[in-house]
């Protein structure tokens, strides 16, 4: 299955947080935190949304830091999850 968004849209695919440091040493808890750093799989066209002109700024391909409670979660058919969030929940591109 694939995602086209709509409007402004941004489909993200969650970089999952490292619970090892380059030493060796595991790091607790960190599998239970929700990772905020991800990259993005598809863009919306942007457009007219709630009444005002959305250009969109972030393109496929790029990571990002989302905000942590944001969008929707959804598992597609080979398991792999994604979220689904407003450009304006994203909070920085990553260079």
């Amino acid at each position: 299955m694939s995602l086209k968004p709509l409007g402004d849209r941004v489909v993200l695919k969650p970089i999952e947080a490292e619970t090892k440091t380059d030493s060796g040493i595991v790091l607790p808890g960190k599998e239970k935190e929700k990772p905020q750093q991800a990259e993005i799989l598809e863009v919306g066209p942007g457009g007219v949304v709630d009444g005002k002109e959305i250009k969109m700024e972030v393109k496929k391909g790029q990571k990002v830091i989302y905000s942590k409670y944001a969008g929707t979660e959804i598992e597609l058919d080979d398991k792999e999850k994604v979220i689904i969030v407003r450009q304006s929940d994203i909070l920085a591109v990553i260079e």
